[in-house]
């Protein structure tokens, strides 16, 4: 991003606005990579300009709030969900999509579980991937802070960079993997340990093109209460707190064919921290076992969801922006969607429109007596704007 020439403010001309003459001070005893910015008109660690797709465009739109969107780079992502749930897969399509882009996967493997049939099959070049086997946790973020100290020292590289972690689970500290299994292990050292990798590498991240992706699982609570999120994730709080996207995913349903043989699941993801967008979205996608996410098929439940098309029985019209109708079924919607490119253009437009939300700034202040708060259904407390005409 070109920096914007600033233009004089309050001051007069060729007077220096205190907001100026206090980032002059501060640049000038700063350290290297830690000066003050005037966001909006500078390039800053903050911005968004780059973007991984996660395979499914609804969750695309979901994180990112912007057409063609993704995960972002510069930023920490957590995906979060019980076995099976489908962690590692959205991990195999954002590398095919960084590879794609011309950029750098490297995939920090804690389980040894990667099926290279699979990953060229979701459209991975496994000659081009990086990947390290990892058993212990200090390790991986060793490997992480080498690989952001190599790409800070390549002023000429211009290349997004995704680094997975999978899982943060199966990762212990040295001093736990040393006991026998019979020994009790150190609770809280592993939360003490990301604790400080955690606020060492969010800096570091945001000021290269590097998107650092943690998989990681749920477990139940002990003594949960009742109605109270039963799940939580390993590690304590400090993944929670830095990362800037949390999607936690789970399975709603098989997928099966003709002869009544499971091909694929249903996917849940819920976006329950976002700072790229709106949280606590929901979107579903398919993904099937021969090939990963299945993106198009997927977008027809939510299509119908928001009467975008019409029709029952498998039987759907869609109607365009100069009123002609197109006429297509669920069997023949993929086919639909490739022969008729401006359509499919039209319909990912009126997608993005129904999600992608637009920040407003309407005066509501509970102070002011211009809002009341109702009680909801589940007893938290919300906000009900009265209009004063």
């Amino acid at each position: 991003m070109v920096a914007k020439k600033r233009t004089a403010g309050v001051a007069g001309a060729g007077e220096e606005s205190l907001a100026e003459a206090i980032a002059g001070e501060l640049n000038k005893a700063s350290k290297e990579g830690q000066k003050a910015f005037f966001i909006g008109e500078e390039e800053t660690p903050t911005d968004l300009s780059d973007f991984i797709s996660t395979g499914s465009s609804l969750l695309d739109l979901a994180i990112s709030n912007r057409p063609n969107g993704g995960i972002a780079v510069g930023r920490i992502t957590e995906l979060a969900g019980l076995e099976g749930s489908g962690k590692s897969l959205i991990c195999a399509h954002m590398i095919a999509d960084v590879q794609k882009d011309g950029g750098v996967a490297v995939l920090i493997d804690s389980e040894a579980a990667v099926n290279a049939e699979f990953f060229e099959a979701v459209g991975i070049d496994m000659s081009r991937l990086v990947y390290i086997p990892c058993d212990n946790l200090e390790e991986a973020f060793e490997h992480v802070e080498m690989i952001i100290e190599r790409i800070r020292k390549n002023a000429k590289n211009n290349k997004k960079v995704l680094i997975i972690i999978d899982s943060l689970a199966a990762l212990l500290p040295k001093a736990e993997l040393e006991l026998g299994f019979e020994q009790q292990g150190f609770g809280t050292q592993k939360a003490k340990l990301l604790s400080r990798a955690m606020a060492k590498l969010v800096q570091l991240i945001a000021r290269q093109r590097i998107a650092l992706v943690l998989t990681n699982q749920l477990r139940m609570k002990l003594n949960a209460q009742p109605f109270a999120d039963p799940y939580i994730t390993p590690g304590g709080k400090a993944v929670p707190f830095y990362a800037s996207t949390r999607v936690r995913l789970s399975m709603s349903g098989p997928i099966k064919n003709a002869n009544k043989e499971q091909i694929g699941v249903n996917v849940n993801a819920k976006i329950i921290k976002n700072r790229l967008g709106p949280p606590n979205r929901v979107v579903k996608f398919d993904v099937f076992y021969d090939r990963g996410i299945d993106d198009v098929s997927s977008w027809l439940a939510f299509l119908k969801e928001k009467e975008i098309i019409t029709g029952t029985n498998g039987r759907f019209t869609f109607v365009d922006q100069h009123g002609e109708e197109h006429k297509f079924q669920t069997s023949t919607w993929k086919e639909f969607t490739k022969t008729h490119p401006e359509t499919f253009e039209e319909i990912y437009t009126k997608i993005s429109e129904a999600m992608i939300m637009s920040y407003k700034s309407d005066g509501l202040s509970t102070l002011d007596g211009t809002a009341v708060i109702v009680e909801a259904n589940d007893g938290a407390l919300d906000f009900e704007g009265v209009s004063d005409s």
